[in-house]
């Protein structure tokens, strides 16, 4: 099957959909469960929105029309409200309580919607902006991205990013 960047980022939606509706199946009980989750969640979903934001977005807003640049500004705020709000309030939440059961499924809710929003607009418009062969290249770029001292960086500064929201969020409540 040939490479295509839309075909990954769908694929690793379609596996966040998964791992959300396996954490929100479990009761205030499954801390070790909801632990690992999340972490796998997180694993998934921050090397993913670190590369759209940093590589695919530029790249598609440099190619949009108008509609193609609203597009790119709703993922834009949604990416960032997930990072900068949703995630910390997840964190602020201790896994075996139902407030972590409702702040993970709305961060799961918005991933979803996002996820929608992308595969149904987005990348519909990327299919018309980019050459097969570019879509390629993305696909292979991503993935060297992913195993990079410059993608695990992104990853940390994300992951340190969220957790100093996290932390100022548990000093004030």
């Amino acid at each position: 099957m040939a490479r295509d960047i839309l075909k990954t980022l769908k694929s690793e939606h379609d596996e966040l959909r998964k791992l959300f509706d396996q954490v929100n199946d479990t009761t205030d009980r499954a801390r070790k469960t909801r632990t690992d989750l999340l972490e796998r969640i997180e694993a998934s979903f921050m090397p993913h929105a670190r590369w759209e934001e940093q590589v695919f977005y530029p790249e598609f807003r440099k190619r949009a029309d108008r509609d193609g640049l609203k597009t790119h500004a709703e993922a834009v705020a949604e990416h960032k409200a997930v990072e900068e709000t949703v995630i910390p309030d997840v964190h602020a939440a201790e896994v075996d309580t139902p407030e972590f059961a409702g702040r993970i499924k709305v961060f799961g809710e918005m991933v979803e919607h996002h996820a929608r929003e992308e595969e149904q607009t987005m990348f519909k418009m990327a299919r018309e902006l980019f050459t097969t062969e570019e879509r390629a290249q993305l696909d292979e770029d991503y993935e060297q991205w992913k195993q990079s001292a410059q993608g695990r960086e992104a990853m940390v500064a994300a992951q340190a990013k969220t957790g100093m929201k996290d932390a100022g969020r548990r000093m004030t409540h």
